[in-house]
Protein backbone atom coordinates (compact mmCIF):
# COMPACT_ATOMS: atom_id res chain seq x y z
CA UNK A 1 0.00 0.00 0.00
CA UNK A 2 1.14 3.64 -0.67
CA UNK A 3 0.99 6.03 1.60
CA UNK A 4 0.00 9.17 0.75
CA UNK A 5 0.80 12.84 1.86
CA UNK A 6 -2.70 13.48 2.02
CA UNK A 7 -3.23 10.79 4.30
CA UNK A 8 -0.77 12.00 6.22
CA UNK A 9 -2.63 15.82 6.29
CA UNK A 10 -5.96 13.67 7.40
CA UNK A 11 -4.65 11.83 10.26
CA UNK A 12 -2.51 14.98 11.98
CA UNK A 13 -5.61 16.80 11.33
CA UNK A 14 -7.63 14.31 13.22
CA UNK A 15 -5.15 13.58 15.90
CA UNK A 16 -4.72 17.14 16.54
CA UNK A 17 -8.57 18.13 16.40
CA UNK A 18 -9.04 15.42 18.95
CA UNK A 19 -6.22 15.80 21.66
CA UNK A 20 -7.12 19.84 21.21
CA UNK A 21 -10.66 18.83 22.44
CA UNK A 22 -9.87 16.63 24.89
CA UNK A 23 -7.21 19.47 26.37
CA UNK A 24 -10.12 22.20 26.19
CA UNK A 25 -12.27 19.78 27.83
CA UNK A 26 -10.28 19.37 30.90
CA UNK A 27 -9.36 23.37 30.82
CA UNK A 28 -13.38 24.02 30.73
CA UNK A 29 -14.32 21.52 33.03
CA UNK A 30 -14.38 24.10 36.59
CA UNK A 31 -16.84 26.25 34.57
CA UNK A 32 -18.98 23.17 34.02
CA UNK A 33 -18.93 23.47 30.53
CA UNK A 34 -18.16 21.53 27.47
CA UNK A 35 -15.46 22.91 24.25
CA UNK A 36 -18.54 23.93 21.73
CA UNK A 37 -20.34 25.45 23.63
CA UNK A 38 -17.70 28.49 24.23
CA UNK A 39 -18.09 29.07 20.42
CA UNK A 40 -21.97 29.46 21.10
CA UNK A 41 -20.94 31.62 24.19
CA UNK A 42 -18.76 33.88 22.07
CA UNK A 43 -21.34 34.49 19.17
CA UNK A 44 -23.86 35.79 22.17
CA UNK A 45 -20.82 37.75 23.71
CA UNK A 46 -20.47 39.62 20.64
CA UNK A 47 -24.49 39.88 19.57
CA UNK A 48 -27.04 38.58 22.85
CA UNK A 49 -30.28 37.68 21.60
CA UNK A 50 -29.53 35.97 18.40
CA UNK A 51 -31.83 33.06 17.07
CA UNK A 52 -31.47 29.39 16.76
CA UNK A 53 -31.19 29.82 13.20
CA UNK A 54 -28.94 32.55 13.09
CA UNK A 55 -26.29 30.43 15.30
CA UNK A 56 -26.62 27.75 13.20
CA UNK A 57 -25.28 29.83 10.66
CA UNK A 58 -22.43 31.45 12.51
CA UNK A 59 -21.67 27.82 14.15
CA UNK A 60 -21.95 26.21 10.73
CA UNK A 61 -24.18 23.18 12.64
CA UNK A 62 -27.23 21.66 12.57
CA UNK A 63 -29.95 22.87 14.08
CA UNK A 64 -30.83 19.89 16.49
CA UNK A 65 -26.98 20.69 17.54
CA UNK A 66 -27.76 24.31 18.36
CA UNK A 67 -30.95 23.17 20.23
CA UNK A 68 -29.13 20.46 22.32
CA UNK A 69 -26.21 23.10 23.36
CA UNK A 70 -28.90 25.80 24.06
CA UNK A 71 -30.83 23.31 26.48
CA UNK A 72 -27.89 22.51 28.23
CA UNK A 73 -26.64 26.01 28.46
CA UNK A 74 -30.59 26.75 29.58
CA UNK A 75 -30.20 24.21 32.56
CA UNK A 76 -26.85 25.61 34.14
CA UNK A 77 -28.60 29.19 33.79
CA UNK A 78 -25.93 30.40 31.29
CA UNK A 79 -28.66 31.25 29.05
CA UNK A 80 -32.52 31.75 28.03
CA UNK A 81 -34.74 32.06 25.55
CA UNK A 82 -37.20 34.30 24.74
CA UNK A 83 -39.84 34.51 22.18
CA UNK A 84 -38.94 37.39 19.63
CA UNK A 85 -41.32 40.41 20.47
CA UNK A 86 -42.40 40.95 16.37
CA UNK A 87 -42.50 37.13 15.36
CA UNK A 88 -43.36 35.20 17.89
CA UNK A 89 -42.28 31.91 15.77
CA UNK A 90 -38.57 33.36 16.46
CA UNK A 91 -36.99 32.34 19.55
CA UNK A 92 -34.03 34.40 20.84
CA UNK A 93 -31.40 33.27 23.08
CA UNK A 94 -30.12 35.36 25.62
CA UNK A 95 -27.33 35.70 27.97
CA UNK A 96 -27.54 35.58 31.34
CA UNK A 97 -26.00 37.37 34.20
CA UNK A 98 -23.68 34.15 35.05
CA UNK A 99 -23.48 33.80 31.74
CA UNK A 100 -21.94 37.17 30.65
CA UNK A 101 -19.55 36.48 33.66
CA UNK A 102 -17.76 33.37 31.89
CA UNK A 103 -16.34 35.68 29.12
CA UNK A 104 -13.09 36.46 31.20
CA UNK A 105 -12.60 32.92 32.29
CA UNK A 106 -13.30 31.17 29.09
CA UNK A 107 -11.32 33.78 27.16
CA UNK A 108 -8.50 33.16 29.24
CA UNK A 109 -8.47 29.40 28.98
CA UNK A 110 -8.93 29.29 25.71
CA UNK A 111 -5.31 31.27 25.66
CA UNK A 112 -4.07 28.48 27.37
CA UNK A 113 -4.67 26.09 25.22
CA UNK A 114 -3.83 28.56 22.14
CA UNK A 115 -0.76 29.06 23.50
CA UNK A 116 0.07 25.38 23.77
CA UNK A 117 -1.15 24.70 20.86
CA UNK A 118 1.28 27.15 18.98
CA UNK A 119 4.16 27.13 21.27
CA UNK A 120 7.53 27.34 19.14
CA UNK A 121 5.53 28.20 16.13
CA UNK A 122 7.16 31.92 15.38
CA UNK A 123 4.58 34.87 14.31
CA UNK A 124 5.60 34.56 10.66
CA UNK A 125 4.18 30.76 10.83
CA UNK A 126 1.64 31.50 12.55
CA UNK A 127 -0.33 34.22 10.03
CA UNK A 128 0.67 31.36 7.00
CA UNK A 129 -0.76 28.71 9.11
CA UNK A 130 -3.78 31.02 9.85
CA UNK A 131 -4.11 31.54 5.41
CA UNK A 132 -3.47 28.16 5.55
CA UNK A 133 -6.16 27.00 7.10
CA UNK A 134 -8.51 29.75 6.01
CA UNK A 135 -8.62 28.31 2.33
CA UNK A 136 -9.17 24.89 3.73
CA UNK A 137 -12.17 26.16 5.80
CA UNK A 138 -13.40 28.09 2.85
CA UNK A 139 -12.70 24.58 0.38
CA UNK A 140 -15.45 23.03 2.92
CA UNK A 141 -18.08 25.50 3.29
Amino acid sequence: MIYMIEDEIRELLDKISGQMRRNYNQLLQDLNLHAGQDNLLCKLWANDGLTQVQLCEHLKCEPPTVTNMVKALEQKGIVYRQRDETDGRVSRVYLTPEGRDLEGPVNERWRKQQDKLLAGIVPEERLFLRRLMKQMEENLF
